[in-house]
């Protein structure tokens, strides 16, 4: 995938419901404070710097560093690490579910915003770390 352009604001504005536009405001400003970069649109994405990845497999792109989307059903946010290298944390969050590598949330005041900062510092450190014999990561930007 790659950043697809656009106004992050404007496509922030016409998110709904309210709440997830709500959410998305203020999850932009947080990974914006702990990443240290300027949000992009990566499609539907609103992405935090870039990175390269790669997996044993082949199977190989590019994507932020951090990253949600804001979807009508809950916000999405992305974790290359995974949600098992979070479990402990998990347990502290609040109200959310998650896949593999995504964490779902639907209304951030229900969740501890102190406990999601450290998990999206703990995943972007993981991903400057390069990541792991799964995947091997090469931040771009």
């Amino acid at each position: 995938m790659q950043p697809t352009g656009g106004s992050v604001g404007a496509f922030i504005a016409a998110v709904t419901p309210e709440r997830r536009r709500r959410d998305a405001e203020t999850l932009t400003a947080l990974m914006q404070e702990i990443s240290g970069r300027e949000p992009v649109l990566w499609g539907t994405i609103i992405g935090f710097g870039s990175c390269h990845y790669r997996y044993p497999t082949g199977t190989e792109g590019d994507a932020g560093v951090l990253g949600f989307a804001p979807r009508k059903a809950a916000t999405t946010i992305y974790l290359f690490d995974g949600v098992d290298a979070h479990a402990e944390a998990l347990g502290r969050l609040g109200a959310h579910t998650v896949g593999k590598g995504c964490l779902y949330i639907k209304d951030l005041e229900k969740v501890d915003l102190g406990v999601l900062r450290a998990i999206l510092e703990r995943s972007q450190a993981w991903v400057e770390a390069g990541g792991t014999d799964q995947v091997q990561l090469t931040v771009t930007g």
